[in-house]
């Protein structure tokens, strides 16, 4: 009997640099899951692990990280995201840092791409070889309200897909995927509370999107419930948890600290290979 197996991405802004050292790891051993799907900057990664191309990921972040063409207040003029959107999505993977779209596109296994409808707070999972060369599809991933307009694929409007289901793993399992490596941003023990700035972003988009209403006020359940869910697969021998020792902030600017968070992640697959590779057995 073939097991199937998929590596599942969680989003963060800024702390997926440890995935992208996770699977810069995967690269050097010759690991690619023939299934990845994520949501936010840690598909955005993922398409990098995908495409092949080690080390893009940190060379962008450690390079641009305090680009004001990539994140500054003046972008809102300009593109109503705190994020240089156009210069993030297009300019950079398509002139700075060359995506290898031929090698992407050509990969075998499924790459899926989590949203969240903004007209009916449900998610969806979008066809990630299908993306447009200017990632329409990954500023829709990464499109948290406050910091992004909603952004609009294939005639839908959509937002970030964290807030409906920030770790994708049941999506994973019902695809077939018995057993998958799992690869969070936040350590051991954090708990998600609800917070203020929800209120605020509630707010903001309730008469426009009466639906996300109810998604806002229980994203830090959902996401409690789904660590828990992670944990008891992990006990049961059913998936390979990799998460940071320490935490780290979603904003972060020291672009040291930011690579010294992708070297744990890649140091620790190193340490757990053995671990992942049985994954694949």
């Amino acid at each position: 009997m073939i097991i199937l197996s998929g590596i599942i991405l969680e989003g963060g802004t800024f702390r997926p640099i440890f995935s992208a050292g996770v699977m810069d790891a995967l690269l050097d051993k010759n690991i690619i899951f023939p299934y990845c799907i994520g949501v936010s900057a840690g598909i955005c990664n993922g398409f990098s692990y995908i495409s092949g191309q080690k080390g893009r990921n940190i060379k962008i972040l450690t390079n641009h990280r305090n680009d004001k063409r990539y994140i500054s207040k003046r972008n809102f003029i300009k593109c109503r995201s705190l994020f240089g959107l156009d210069f993030i999505y297009d300019e950079i993977p398509n002139k700075l840092y060359p995506f290898n779209w031929e090698a992407f596109r050509s990969f075998e296994g499924s790459v899926l791409v989590g949203v969240t409808n903004a007209k009916t707070g449900k998610s969806e999972y979008l066809d990630g070889k299908t993306a447009d060369n200017r990632c329409t599809m990954l500023r829709a991933t990464c499109a948290i309200p406050l910091y992004f307009p909603a952004i609009q694929w294939e005639n839908n409007l959509y937002y970030d897909g964290g807030l409906t289901d920030p770790i994708p793993v049941k999506k994973a399992i019902e695809d077939g995927n018995e057993k998958n490596l799992i690869v969070l941003t936040r350590p051991e023990g954090y708990k998600k509370n609800y917070g203020r700035e929800n209120e605020i972003v509630i707010r903001m988009i309730r008469r426009k999107y009466p639906e996300l209403v109810t998604v806002l006020k229980n994203r830090h359940n959902r996401y409690n419930e789904t660590i828990a869910f992670c944990e008891e697969l992990e006990k049961n021998g059913l998936a390979v948890i990799l998460r940071p020792e320490y935490p780290l902030g979603s904003m972060e600017k020291d672009t040291g600290i930011l690579e010294k968070n992708y070297r744990h992640g890649y140091d620790l697959a190193m340490r757990k290979i053995e671990q992942i590779q049985a994954l694949l057995a």
